[in-house]
C-alpha cells in the first residue's frame, strides 16, 4: 500500500470517528437532563413540613419484669444446650 492510500484511509477513519463522537455527545446531553441517577437533590427553596414528635412509649414495671424473666429463661436454655453439645 502506498503512503498516500494509508493517509486517505486514516483521514476517512478520523472523519468517521469525529462524526460518531458528535452523535454520542448530542445523545449524552439529551439523556442527562431527562433522568438523573442517584438521590434527588434537597430542595432548599421550600423546607419539608415538620413531622409531629413521636410519643415516647413507656414500659410498665410488670412488662419489664416479664421481659427480664423471658431473657433469663432463654439464657438458661442456651446454657443447657451448650452443656449437652
Amino acid at each position: 500500500m502506498a503512503l498516500k492510500d494509508i493517509l486517505t484511509q486514516l483521514d476517512a477513519e478520523i472523519a468517521r470517528l469525529q462524526q460518531a463522537k458528535t452523535l454520542l455527545a448530542s445523545a449524552d446531553v439529551s439523556t442527562t437532563s431527562a433522568a438523573r441517577r442517584g438521590r434527588p437533590r434537597k430542595d432548599t427553596a421550600s423546607p419539608a413540613p415538620a413531622k409531629p414528635a413521636k410519643k415516647k412509649r413507656n414500659l410498665s414495671p410488670e412488662g419489664r419484669a416479664r421481659i427480664a424473666e423471658a431473657v433469663k429463661r432463654r439464657w438458661a436454655s442456651q446454657k443447657a444446650k451448650a452443656k449437652k453439645g
